[in-house]
Parts: structure tokens; sequence; C-alpha cells
């Protein structure tokens, strides 16, 4: 069995926990932590550490990363729909319902979007409620409102399925 491994990155809204294999990555989550810690990276940990500074730093709107995210499989699809929301953009629960063929299954929709392993990476913090608003996220409204004013920034012209 490959050994998991634990990396940390200091973003700047707060200490990122990322764990991985060799080859994938597994999560990435806010901590608690005040700082970030040295961690044995693995090629894939280095590979979303140098990722995540370049998003960060304003020069990454796509991440390219193997993701191993685990989950059931509605959960799978919600998350790879979440991929599909570009950079700079935000889409409603019912709009990612949707897109997965589950048009009743908002709240469903909702509940896999919170358990979201891979935070930042696969953009959960995209999705708003059904007006437009800021609703749930796991690190936080403020890291949320964050991450959405920091890619409205960065975004070039508007495009794509999602507002």
């Amino acid at each position: 069995m490959e050994q998991i491994r634990k990396a940390f990155y200091p973003s700047p809204i707060g200490v990122i926990e990322m764990t991985g294999t060799e080859e994938a990555i597994l999560t990435v989550h806010f901590t608690a932590r005040k700082k970030a810690e040295t961690s044995e990276w693995t090629a894939a940990l280095e590979a979303g550490l140098r990722q995540l500074d370049e998003y960060f730093a304003g020069e990454r709107r796509t991440f390219a990363l193997n993701l191993q995210p685990r989950g059931t499989d509605f959960q799978r699809k919600i998350w790879a729909a979440l991929l599909e929301v570009p950079f700079g953009r935000t889409a409603t629960y019912g709009e990612i319902a949707r897109a997965v063929g589950r048009p009743a299954a908002v709240r469903a929709a909702g509940a896999a979007n919170g358990r979201n392993p891979i935070s930042i990476i696969i953009p959960c913090h995209r999705i708003v409620g059904a007006t437009g608003g800021l609703v749930g996220y796991g690190g936080g409204l403020g890291r949320k409102d964050w991450l959405l004013a920091h890619e409205r920034k960065h975004a070039g012209p508007a495009g794509g399925l999602f507002t």
C-alpha cells in the first residue's frame, strides 16, 4: 500500500494542508495551523504546491494535476462538474445538479459540494446560492469571498456555461 504524505502551503488566506501519494493528490483543505510545517513531499504534492503558488500569484486559472478524490459515484460526478465552472465565474447548486443530469437533486448536489475533499483545485468555492449569494464553504465565507474576488481580478473575458 502506498504511503500518504502531507504538505503545507502558506496561502494568503491561511495554511492549506495537502495530502497525496507519489502519483496523486487526495485532499486539499484549510487547516487551523498558524504556520506551514515542513513535510515530506512527493512528486504529486510538489506539483500541487507549485500550482497553488501560481494560482495565488494570479498566474494559473486551471490546475493540471492527478486528482483522486474519494467519494461516492454521485459525489465524484458533482466534483467533475465543479471542474467545468470556469475560473472567475460562478454556478448555482441547481446548475450543477442539472449538469450531472439530476435537476431535482439540488440539495444532494449541495451536500456533495460540501464534501469536496480537494478544495480550491476542485473549485467548490465557485458555487453560490440560487440568488447568487455566498452560501456555505468549509473554509469559511470570508475565504470564499476572497477566492472569488481573486479570480474575478485575474479572469479574462467571460465565456462558458456558467455566470
